[in-house]
């Protein structure tokens, strides 16, 4: 696996790219089997992802919601989805996170 620091503009060059709209940003994008993953999403949804290969452009969580992975705040979580988009416009929810 490589990670690569870039710029702002690189990163929503590479998030629009990915089907990445800006409802859906958030602060960091992968690209992991093909998939962009977007924002702070939960390990067991890129699981299930890379497991069910399902036809879409990638999940994402929007925003940095507490308690999603790296915003955790002791024991508080505030309840969350993960998203899952197409490059046309689609989006459904992946999981729920309560």
């Amino acid at each position: 696996m490589e990670a690569k620091d870039v710029s702002d503009a690189q990163l929503q060059a590479v998030s629009a790219q990915a089907g990445v709209t800006n409802d859906l940003a958030s602060c960091h994008t992968a690209i992991v089997g093909g998939y962009a993953v977007e924002g702070h999403v939960p390990a067991a949804d890129i699981q299930r992802l890379l497991r069910e290969k399902p036809a879409i452009a990638g999940i994402a969580v929007p925003g940095m919601p507490v308690g999603s992975p790296g915003m955790e705040q002791g024991g508080y979580q505030e309840p969350f989805d993960t998203i899952a988009f197409t490059k046309d416009g689609k989006k459904t929810v992946y999981a729920k996170h309560r």
